[in-house]
């Protein structure tokens, strides 16, 4: 499917957070999907990576995740100096801001008219946790979480003590999981401590381990893997497919 897009502006408990929308260009409703992006904000890699989950028949929306500690529109590069920047953010933002972005963004999705009201989460790195933590909202049917980070450390936000493990058995939709085992920021042993919690509550959950490096997902740099990338999408397009449904409702 041709798709557009637009801006949007989320109002949220923190103050306003600025959107990427995505859609099929095809009138009708579509199931929505938040996707969340790295430290990063939503780069090259993360718009083209949202077109791509639009094309397949979806309402996609990417919020900036630290848009109380940047001007809107802001892209941090991926060099050294953007990382650093992104997990200081990454930890001076309060856990439930982050949360009540998460709220905010489905909400968002259920006002629009173009929305079937069938909810998906997907995100990468840092949005991969965000995805995971997104999830834990009832309306939440599906999750795609790509190499999610600090979940094993419980350090995500200001204090560095998130409860997201603790909480794993409010997810009640169906979890995507997908690890680069060369991934150095969640090695085997967080990989198992997760996976542990996950069977504790009975999740309904999917876990893929591939030969993979940190960030194989995106289209720059030396560690992007193509074919490890269509693989982790399929797998990705299809919870999606199977949960939400796809294309237009008319």
């Amino acid at each position: 499917m041709t798709i557009r897009e637009e801006d949007a502006e989320i109002q949220t408990p923190t103050g306003p957070m600025h959107a990427l929308v995505l859609r099929p260009s095809t009138e009708g409703k579509y199931p929505g999907i938040v996707l969340y992006s790295e430290i990063f904000q939503i780069t090259g890699p993360i718009r083209r990576t949202a077109a791509l989950i639009a094309g397949h028949g979806y309402l996609v929306v990417v919020p900036e995740v630290y848009h109380e500690l940047e001007p809107t529109g802001t892209i941090l590069p991926y060099d050294q100096a953007g990382a650093d920047k992104g997990n200081a953010h990454k930890i001076a933002k309060e856990i439930s801001s982050y949360d009540s972005d998460a709220r905010s963004a489905l909400d968002y999705l259920k006002s629009r008219n173009d929305c079937t009201g069938r909810f998906g989460v997907m995100g990468i790195c840092l949005g991969g946790h965000l995805a995971f933590r997104a999830a834990m909202n009832p309306d939440v049917l599906a999750a795609a979480c790509f190499y999610a980070t600090d979940i094993h450390k419980h350090s995500l936000g200001k204090g560095m003590n998130d409860n997201s493990l603790e909480r794993a058995g409010d997810i009640k939709g169906e979890l995507l999981h997908i690890w680069g085992r060369q991934d150095p920021h969640v090695p085997l042993e967080g990989r198992n401590l997760i996976k542990a919690r996950l069977e504790e509550v009975g999740a309904n959950y999917q876990w893929f381990e591939v030969n993979g490096q940190h960030a194989f997902l995106r289209d720059e740099g030396p560690r992007y893997d193509p074919a490890l990338a269509l693989q982790g999408y399929a797998l990705a397009l299809g919870l999606f497919h199977r949960r939400l449904g796809s294309g237009a409702v008319r």
